[in-house]
């Protein structure tokens, strides 16, 4: 009876990506049984020296495509995420950095990689807006 309440939560998520929402300003930490599965929401700073690590994997989220960020390593729509799961690492440990052009796709894709079991997801807070005002530029544009 409730299987049309993730296509609206999806419909609405993609709807809202270019308007303001309010978001918390840290990151989440879930509990799980075996281990702890980290939601960082992190400023365009701290985000640039993630994606800057060798070993993360950065993934844009946002439909339609409006350009990437530098060092950006897919283009995965957010509500495509755990169907395409076979392009992120097996490595569930591994740090994933993800955005989309304001917040709202981000969030819904960082809530499915904690549901598939990642537990580094590394959220950039305000997206590639957030990126721009930080002085910074886009590729691909």
């Amino acid at each position: 009876m409730c299987s049309g309440g993730a296509a609206i939560v999806a419909a609405v998520a993609l709807a809202s990506c270019g308007a303001s929402t309010d978001r918390p300003s840290a990151g989440s930490i879930k509990s799980g049984a075996a281990n702890i599965a980290h939601h960082r929401l992190v400023d365009a700073d701290e985000f640039a020296t993630t994606i800057g690590e060798f070993d993360t994997l950065t993934v844009n989220v946002h439909v339609p495509y409006q350009g990437d960020i530098p060092g950006t390593d897919l283009s995965i729509p957010f509500d495509r995420v755990a169907e395409q799961s076979d392009r992120l690492p097996s490595d569930r440990g591994a740090t994933i950095a993800i955005y989309c052009r304001t917040g709202p796709m981000s969030a819904t894709a960082a809530e499915t990689l904690k549901s598939l079991g990642y537990t580094d997801v590394v959220e950039l807070d305000g997206g590639m807006k957030a990126w721009q005002a930080s002085g910074r530029s886009l590729v691909g544009n």
